[in-house]
């Protein structure tokens, strides 16, 4: 594991306007054994044309075409003609350093058993600054998610989960992702670099999701993993005790059903991703 590939896999859809950016960063990076997987996921514009012209300039730059699938399937079909050990996703609007491979990949060789490698990340274009996200925890995970997609991870992780889940059209399946990858254990280190830049936008797709379809998203993500969310919040009926011990403690008597209902949907709002996540999202 002296020298391990690594295989950078940027999906694009009408964003070849920031398509060279992105694209330069990987070509600036220190550590060499290295590709980068362009993929054109039926894009309108001129990501063919632009793609084209770095294939030509560094044969460690591939360029791949499929039908429009959506953000998982293009990183899908991206990893699963990757050559390298380790896959490092990177949207085609976004930017990294200069050592974040060589950095990510010393992390790797130091603790064997680790999963997953992120870094410090930096806000660019509509807004700047520090993008400060909490530290990392299976209990934070479950309410938001704070590993943006540029993370360094095994190719094996991603063939174990079956990859990114293709149902996920509307958003946060990054989220998803590290779920189903951490869920039962793994090790996660962040370094103290900064190696990430995230391109804000006046449009993104995170601002184009609705309010109505963060519910959808939820719920699909906590049916698929209950068992995630059931250890890390506990059951319902651990809430309805928590309830209970409220009731007590504020010494009231009310029995109404609405009144039940109401303080249970207050107290999950406590421990629930939903609450968080959107709070968070509304400042970008």
């Amino acid at each position: 594991m002296n020298n391990p590939k690594v295989s950078i896999v940027v999906p694009c859809y009408n964003q070849a306007e920031y398509l060279a950016e992105a694209l330069q960063s990987v070509l600036d990076q220190t550590y060499e054994n290295w590709e980068c997987i362009i993929v054109n996921d039926g894009s309108p514009d001129n990501t063919k044309e632009v793609a084209q012209k770095w294939v030509k300039k560094d044969s460690r730059f591939i360029y791949l075409y499929k039908e429009n699938g959506g953000l998982s399937s293009a990183r899908n079909a991206g990893i699963a003609v990757a050559e390298g050990e380790f896959i490092l996703p990177l949207d085609a609007d976004d930017r990294i350093g200069m050592e974040y491979t060589f950095l990510a990949i010393k992390a790797f060789q130091k603790e064997t058993d680790l999963e997953l490698v992120y870094c410090k990340a930096e806000k660019f274009g509509e807004e700047l600054g520090s993008w400060d996200l909490p530290d990392f925890s299976l209990f934070e995970l479950a309410r938001q998610n704070m590993i943006f997609c540029t993370a360094l991870y095994r190719k094996q992780e991603w063939e174990r989960v079956g990859g990114y889940d293709i149902n996920m059209q509307k958003g946060w399946e990054d989220w998803e992702f590290w779920i189903a990858v951490l869920k039962n254990g793994g090790k996660v280190k962040r370094l103290d670099e900064v190696c990430f830049y995230y391109r804000i936008k006046k449009i993104s797709m995170i601002k184009m999701i609705k309010e109505s379809n963060h519910q959808e998203i939820l719920e699909y993500v906590g049916v698929k993993h209950a068992d995630f969310f059931i250890q890390q919040f506990g059951t319902f009926w651990s809430l309805e005790n928590k309830i209970s011990v409220i009731k007590k403690e504020h010494k009231i008597n009310l029995k109404s059903e609405k009144f039940v209902i109401d303080l249970f949907c207050e107290t999950f709002f406590r421990f629930n991703v939903f609450g968080k996540f959107k709070r968070e999202n509304d400042k970008n």
